[in-house]
């Protein structure tokens, strides 16, 4: 039987059904669990939420004492958001890259989707309807917790045209999997997402001329694209927006450390580290990204040359160093070189070695040729092989090493060499 109460109310033992009041104010990313753990209940009680569903046929009662049960009529219930995407697994259990994949390709069209719609709204002069990004910020952390490499792996494959779109899915999804490695909470967790989905609002409000054009910005057309961080800013608060990390992240996400970022070239001491991650995550994929102008980097060039900015004073040492760890010295889509004079592609991150990834062997150098396709476990004992550099495919040129770098059901797994 649903029993509505007051949070003062629950105990542990009880089986929570539904959360009442706006999702943000949650401080659990699911409902529907037993509350068993005494740090859970205090969270719950300590949170701006003030009432709850819970099942009583599933978990305690209040006493006898406490207030009636109260019918579980449909129209007392408070509204929910938005479904989370279909047809994903039900467990947060690990799984593999393969087993992923097929969810996390799913979930990156639906994403994208959101984002579209978004902009739609804001381009119509509607209020913006932040809480509808939420149930997918969701299912982008459930798909991280499961298996990381496939959604980290499939977002930064995107073309000119998608880029608007998916450089949020992709900053979201960036900022997720960041705020997971830095041990943020889950309130924090879920806020970081929804600013990488809210961070380019602003951008909505662009010129669709210079959004995509496809050659260099004039000065004149650069200095209106800097603007969109502060109107996105006013279209969060307008739409009432309530979340500070959310609404920092879309300020602040061009500032710098060394005080040479914009709208307001803010130094070190005034930024905060959600800010900061933003501007990694949203740095990083804009530039391993093919936009309308420019060809992308390789993931692995990227985090090089981005730790020269860092030195530099560009971004914070200690995110950044977070982010590696969570993207791996050489990202998934990287081209590397090996000891054994052949070429591959990482295709998904080791746990247990940041150097020693999972690749894809495809091109013999000394040959000059192609050589069958084998998958590559580096971080296997026995493996005689290693990663000896990093290559840019600017110079070599294989037009398949994205549909590469996605596993495939057809490739020889290998886990020696």
């Amino acid at each position: 039987m649903l029993k509505k109460i007051r949070t003062d109310q629950l105990q542990l033992g009880m089986h929570l059904h539904a959360l009442c009041g706006p999702w943000l104010s949650h401080p659990f990313w699911r409902t529907k669990f037993v509350l068993s753990d005494a740090r859970d209940l205090a969270a719950m009680r300590s949170s701006a939420v003030g009432e709850c569903w819970i099942d009583t046929g599933k978990g305690f009662d209040t006493p006898l004492d406490a207030a009636p049960a109260v019918p579980p009529v449909a129209a007392n219930i408070e509204p929910k958001p938005a479904e989370p995407p279909r047809n994903a697994p039900n467990t947060l259990a690990h799984t593999t890259l393969e087993q992923e994949l097929e969810h996390a390709t799913l979930l990156c069209g639906q994403a994208k989707q959101t984002v579209i719609d978004l902009f739609g709204q804001v381009r119509m002069g509607h209020a913006l309807n932040a809480e509808s990004c939420l149930p997918m910020v969701e299912a982008i952390s459930q798909s991280l917790q499961r298996n990381s490499g496939a959604l980290l792996g499939l977002v930064r494959l995107k073309s000119r045209d998608d880029y608007t779109y998916m450089h949020s899915v992709a900053v979201c999804t960036l900022m997720v999997a960041l705020a997971q490695r830095m041990r943020l909470s889950e309130a924090e967790v879920r806020e970081a997402g929804l600013a990488g989905m809210l961070h380019d609002v602003g951008k909505a409000r662009m010129p669709l001329d210079v959004l995509n054009k496809p050659g260099k910005l004039t000065q004149e057309e650069y200095e209106l694209m800097k603007r969109h961080s502060r109107i996105g800013h006013g279209l969060l608060v307008a739409g009432g927006v309530g979340s500070a990390i959310a609404l920092d992240v879309c300020l602040r996400h061009h500032e710098r450390p060394d005080g040479k970022g914009y709208p307001d070239a803010l130094s070190a001491e005034a930024l905060g580290v959600h800010a900061r991650m933003g501007a990694v995550c949203d740095v990083y994929d804009a530039i391993t990204s093919r936009r309308p102008y420019k060809e992308p980097w390789g993931p692995a060039e990227s985090i090089s040359q981005m730790s020269e900015w860092t030195k530099a004073g560009q971004f914070d040492p200690m995110v950044f160093r977070a982010f590696v760890n969570c993207v791996g010295i050489y990202p998934v889509g990287s081209l590397v070189r090996l000891l054994s004079e052949r070429l591959a592609v990482v295709i998904e991150q080791n746990k247990t070695s940041l150097v020693a990834p999972c690749v894809k062997v495809f091109y013999s150098i000394r040959s000059k040729m192609p050589v069958p396709v084998e998958a590559v476990d580096l971080a296997r004992p026995g493996c005689r092989d290693r990663i000896v550099g990093r290559e840019s495919n600017g110079e070599w040129r294989f037009p398949f090493l994205d549909e590469l770098s996605i596993p495939g059901s057809t490739v020889q797994r290998r886990r020696t060499a």
